[in-house]
């Protein structure tokens, strides 16, 4: 497994491992499998380990972030803490896929709950220190430079390496940056969702910080894998794209299809490479961090790291996006992510 540099000093292995793919929103597993998807992962080189403190199915009576695939994670931890590079999130209050749960506020971003979700994570974790520490979303209420200036005295007293931002907009972005380097953003991109190589992506290249592609694969979507009895059962069922459009867009996965085959590669293999290609085309340290439950998918997604496409295999995937239908958002907020707000 070859590595890439994000920002602020940060190298990771190329292709990280998405936490939220072993939790119920995408049809669950249990614990004992979940964990060794994990191991498989790490012994694949894949270093990079992404959770956020929302993951996971919440306990009985708990309505704030479950913590449950964060303490999955600190399972793999307990025995390969130097191997790894670990990556969690705070910010949204409520309860991700399990309806409700967010009181009179969405998200935080205050200093107190900065330093108080930063302590449950260490916890749940098990570790003295978060490689990668990400705003999971922007509080509307506080100023980002306050969130970040919390951020930045986890730093200052060695809870936190580095720090990250999710779903933020190029403008957020310089504003972080003024006060803490930032080391990544993370942001749904892949080949059926670019619109954030129009701002955020040119941002993150000026400023020297690192992009984290959450969803490569279009949550399952492109691989040509996926059935209608899968994401009838959980959360992509409800989406505009996979759940509303499911016919409409097999058009785009026709288009992956077409090029894999070409290549020699499977559907997945290819829109990782793109991602790869089209970060260095836009000057960006490009770190995907796809999910499975299969130890098979996940050589197969560890092998794209290897594979080059050709000018020609790039300019027909490049079409992929102008045949979607449907928004990527998940949510009704359109300033839910960064999109929606620029």
């Amino acid at each position: 497994m070859r590595t890439i540099e994000l920002g602020d000093g940060l190298t990771t292995s190329a292709l990280g491992f998405g936490g939220m793919s072993l939790t119920h929103v995408y049809g669950g597993t249990d614990d004992d499998t979940a964990l060794a998807v994990l191991h498989a992962a790490v012994d694949a080189g894949i270093g990079l380990i992404d959770t956020a403190d929302v993951y996971g199915t919440p306990p009985p009576g708990v309505d704030g972030p479950a913590g449950t695939n964060e303490e999955l994670v600190g399972r793999l931890l307990a025995t390969r803490r130097a191997e790894i590079t670990v990556a969690t999130k705070f910010g949204i209050t409520g309860r991700i896929g399990a309806g409700g749960g967010f009181g009179t506020r969405r998200t935080r971003g205050d200093a107190e709950y900065v330093r108080s979700a930063c302590e449950a994570s260490l916890r749940r974790l098990g570790t003295d220190v978060i490689d990668l520490y990400y705003m999971h979303r922007r509080d509307p209420e506080v100023p980002i430079t306050d969130t970040v200036g919390a951020m930045a005295d986890l730093v200052s007293a060695g809870k936190v390496r580095h720090l990250g931002l999710s779903e933020v907009t190029a403008s957020e972005l310089a504003a972080a940056q003024q006060v803490h380097p930032i080391a990544a953003v993370q942001s749904e991109w892949s080949l059926w969702s670019r619109d954030v190589e129009t701002n955020v992506v040119p941002a993150a290249a000026e400023l020297g910080v690192g992009f984290v592609p959450y969803s490569p694969l279009g949550r399952g979507f492109l691989t040509g894998t996926l059935t209608r009895e899968q994401i009838d059962s959980d959360l992509r069922g409800q989406t505009a794209r996979i759940g509303d459009n499911w016919d409409a867009n097999q058009r785009a996965v026709a288009v992956v299809t077409d090029v894999a085959q070409r290549v020699g590669a499977t559907n997945a293999q290819v829109a990782l490479a793109w991602l790869y290609a089209a970060g260095r085309r836009l000057g960006v340290g490009a770190v995907p961090i796809p999910g499975t439950r299969s130890t098979t998918r996940l050589q197969e997604n560890a092998a794209a790291v290897d594979l080059t496409l050709d000018d020609a295999a790039i300019a027909e995937l490049d079409t992929v996006a102008g045949l979607v239908a449907g928004d990527r958002n998940i949510a009704s907020d359109p300033t839910w992510i960064s999109s929606g707000r620029e």
